[in-house]
């Protein structure tokens, strides 16, 4: 695996180190007291959706998949944790040989969640799963905030495309991770070439204010612009005065010009007025796009403006307001002993202060309506209902180590756009709300509904 794949620096030559010291801590006092090769399994998950949010968006999956497979303890890995003496040299000799070599189950990316969706679960020994915890959270917190919000801002956006440009809001990497994940919840193209090199996304761009302030004139900017990619390009029309800019755009590129872009002022205001001059000017298949710290509601509020693309960084790359998932890796089960087939024993937290989880194996499937339309997630930790059989949600992700269900991007875009169109009509409302279906629990002995 090409560290490249994975958004990191060559010098970086594993992911074994994206990981809290506490993991190490427990895996070495796990070892010394002969629990650590216990069968557990745990469990992603969120107990809540961000305030507001009708529904979640499960995006990072392929990115841990390409984690898992590349968690490994190199001579350098090794020798900085045994120069802090975080663990002792037992505990570096087993970290050696690590390979996870265990199961993974999940939601399949792109698919929709709601609190309580057994998002991941991962099942092994508990030493090889709890090192994964850290990674696989940071990825699916992050990946899963900005799809939601791209999600969220697609579905404002109507079929006008929709521009990820956030690169330079956010840290370089993370930028690269932002990109992909707007892509799956329906960004039609990035700015950031990095993510279009790593993940084949369409890219974008042509100029910023510096080109205009670069030349002597407005004009000198939009011919040299023209001169070099075409008619078709898209001219920058708000350095100066944009009326005055618009018709010089047309009279250096004609009726051929491809778009003008407006990055401040009255948008909504300023568009129409664009548009009518473009019209007056002869150039009516010219297009508008629209930037300037958009979000989904001012995404919304242009909905009736002849605006043909939205350019979107800031809101997109901190998950307009949301940059986390609050999901958490639980453990919910493990085998009494360490015994070959020794019975799962549920466990989970009780504590009070709403920090509590249900204990147990579980499944999901998600319950439609007569019209087919999503009416629930159902989660249990019992024998799935009959009824419920043909919707069963999580997919096998890794089988003994193996990754089995790497997909292409362009593929799981696809089955997003799918899961939100199975949702009730509510779920594209940007009012605040509740989860748009509930989700209820069957209980793993009477196989009742006990709500959420």
């Amino acid at each position: 695996m090409n560290t490249a794949d994975l958004g990191l620096p060559v010098d970086v030559p594993s992911t074994a180190l994206f990981t809290d010291q506490y993991e190490f801590t427990m895996l070495q006092a796990a070892l010394k007291s002969g629990t650590a090769e216990r069968r557990s399994v745990f469990e992603v998950f969120t107990r809540r959706l961000p305030n507001g949010r009708r529904y979640g968006v499960v995006a990072g999956t392929g990115r841990v998949l390409d984690a898992v497979e590349n968690f490994r303890f190199d001579e350098d890995v090794l020798g900085f944790l045994r120069e802090r003496r975080i663990v002792d040299e037992g505990t570096l000799e087993w970290l050696a040989d690590y390979r996870f070599s265990g199961d993974i189950w999940g939601y399949p990316e792109g698919e929709v969640y709601f609190p309580g969706s057994p998002i991941m679960r991962v099942e092994g020994t508990f030493a090889e799963c709890v090192l994964l915890e850290t990674v696989i959270l940071s990825i699916l917190n992050h990946d899963s905030a900005i799809a939601a919000a791209a999600s969220r801002m697609a579905s404002a956006a109507g079929d006008r495309p929709i521009i990820e440009m956030g690169a330079r809001r956010t840290h370089e990497l993370a930028a690269v991770a932002a990109s992909r994940a707007a892509y799956l919840g329906g960004f039609t193209s990035t700015s950031d070439l990095a993510a279009g090199f790593r993940y084949g996304i369409p890219t974008v761009g042509t100029s910023a204010h510096a080109f205009t302030l670069l030349h002597d004139r407005e004009r000198d900017a939009f011919q040299a612009q023209v001169n070099s990619m075409g008619r078709g390009t898209t001219l920058l029309v708000d350095t100066y005065d944009v009326a005055e800019a618009v018709r010089t755009a047309v009279e250096v590129a004609g009726p051929e010009l491809g778009a003008v872009r407006i990055d401040s002022g009255d948008l909504l205001l300023v568009a129409h007025r664009v548009r009518q001059q473009l019209d007056e000017l002869g150039a009516t298949d010219t297009r508008i796009i629209v930037t300037s710290d958009l979000d989904e509601y001012a995404i919304a509020s242009l909905a009736a403006a002849p605006v043909d693309a939205y350019g979107v960084g800031t809101q997109l790359v901190t998950g307009s307001g949301h940059p986390t998932s609050s999901m958490v890796y639980k453990l919910v089960a493990r085998a009494d002993s360490t015994e070959p087939g020794a019975p799962l024993v549920p466990v989970a937290k009780k504590s009070t202060g709403g920090k509590t989880s249900i204990g147990g194996r579980k499944w999901a499937a998600r319950r439609l309506d007569e019209y087919g339309v999503a009416e629930a997630e159902v989660v249990g930790t019992g024998p799935v209902p009959p009824e419920l059989a043909e919707r069963q949600l999580l997919i096998e992700l890794v089988k003994g180590g193996e990754v089995q269900a790497r997909e292409p991007l362009d593929v799981v875009r696809d089955r997003h756009a799918a899961a939100r169109a199975n949702l009730p009509l509510s779920a594209t409302q940007l009012s605040r709300g509740e989860p748009v279906i509930p989700t209820e629990y069957v209980n793993r002995r009477s196989g009742s509904p006990t709500g959420a």
